[in-house]
């Protein structure tokens, strides 16, 4: 329902046989000072449990995560600042973006980016910390979930050797963007001028360099034996020496953008293939905004961790239900939908207005007629009908 703060849970004060009967609860809907009591004691404690019940609930109700065109399964991670400034909670601290808060690492899989993993971190937490363990379980987690190859996208921030080495040695694929640190704009336009075979001119002063280089890095594997390995290293170079406006610049700007690779795509699939990666910043949103998840309930770091891992299991519900409702007798849209926001399937599937009838010990649930949804909401409550959690 999009509602994570602990009173929330009064909303049910009024009705408390029927949520009880809804939720499955054999005692008395808890208060909200019990509720964060016994999440305090849980903590993190039930981490593994929930990970396991997220594979076992997507495999048991038929969830396969779909493939790219290319064959491969997308696995993308990235890191997504919380904003939970002017607060006292622990673990809260400066983030990158400039904000106080948490700064929690995700892992979506599929075209459809079901949420397999998640890790709640400080905010002033650098990414790549704790990232190769993370790493490791994501990769676990998606062997259970699909036998596909994977390709795994990640950004500058996780682009380290260890990481690469983790991917290489457990047979996945990856497209990493690189961080250039300290190295030269200039050196590389000079080396794409003169190896680069994919140049093109989109508008005068613009000229775009599209290519491939190797280069060999050094990594260490889990038992500390040292390896060396040659990684095709993609590019796209761009010089612009006029703006869009006309106007000649006296210094021509450079923009430079490589990434890691493993794959035999074409160096434009490559940049294609990890523009794709920017979606998640859509189920980023979801989470942060639909699910109001931004500012976690607790001032405990475990207590907030384990609100974020359950959501785990809310989030991949909620996606469920959207993907499981596209193409069945929908409201008229304008354009085809791929994707329903968590925002849409909670506002108009869940949130819905019915009314309760208790009869010959059964409940029947009234639809009105004029709701435009009542048909999307009988084929998904069939569909899932036995559902398994």
């Amino acid at each position: 329902m999009g509602k994570p703060s602990f009173d929330a849970v009064h909303e049910m004060d009024d009705d408390p046989d029927f949520y009880k009967d809804s939720l499955g609860i054999c005692y008395a809907i808890p208060s909200a000072e019990t509720l964060r009591q016994r999440l305090d004691l849980v903590g993190g404690s039930i981490r593994r449990q929930i990970l396991d019940g997220n594979i076992h609930m997507l495999k048991s109700n038929g969830i396969v995560p779909s493939k790219l065109p290319c064959g491969y399964v997308p696995v993308d991670m990235d890191v997504s600042p919380f904003d939970n400034s002017k607060t006292c909670k622990e673990g809260v601290s400066r983030t990158y973006k400039g904000c106080d808060g948490y700064a929690p690492m995700f892992a979506y899989i599929g075209r459809e980016g079901y949420l397999a993993d998640l890790e709640l971190r400080e905010g002033k937490q650098h990414s790549q910390k704790g990232t190769p363990e993370f790493l490791k379980e994501m990769i676990g987690i998606c062997r259970q979930m699909t036998e596909e190859p994977l390709l795994f996208r990640m950004d500058s921030g996780n682009d380290p050797a260890e990481n690469i080495g983790v991917l290489m040695e457990n047979g996945c694929h990856f497209i990493i963007k690189r961080n250039l640190r300290k190295e030269s704009k200039e050196d590389w336009l000079k080396m794409a001028e003169e190896n680069s075979r994919d140049i093109s001119h989109p508008r005068d002063g613009k000229t775009v360099y599209i290519g491939s280089d190797w280069t060999e890095i050094t990594y260490r594997t889990e038992d500390g034996t040292e390896k060396r390995a040659t990684i095709r290293m993609g590019y796209e170079i761009t010089e612009r020496t006029m703006d869009q406006k006309g106007q000649f610049l006296l210094v021509p700007d450079i923009e430079v953008n490589t990434w890691w690779t493993n794959t035999d795509f074409t160096d434009r699939d490559v940049i294609a293939r990890y523009h794709a990666h920017g979606e998640c910043e859509q189920f980023h949103s979801e989470l942060k905004t639909d699910m109001d998840l931004e500012r976690l309930p607790s001032g405990k770091f475990q207590t907030n961790g384990l609100v974020l891992e359950l959501a785990i299991l809310s989030y991949n519900i909620l996606r469920m239900i959207g993907q499981e409702s596209l193409g069945k007798r929908n409201p008229r849209l304008k354009r085809t939908v791929k994707r329903r926001r968590h925002r849409t399937v909670i506002n108009n599937l869940v949130n819905m207005a019915c009314h309760i009838t208790e009869h010959a010990r059964k409940l029947v649930i009234g639809l009105g007629k004029s709701n435009v949804w009542r048909e999307v909401f009988q084929y998904v409550y069939y569909a899932f009908e036995d559902f398994v959690l």
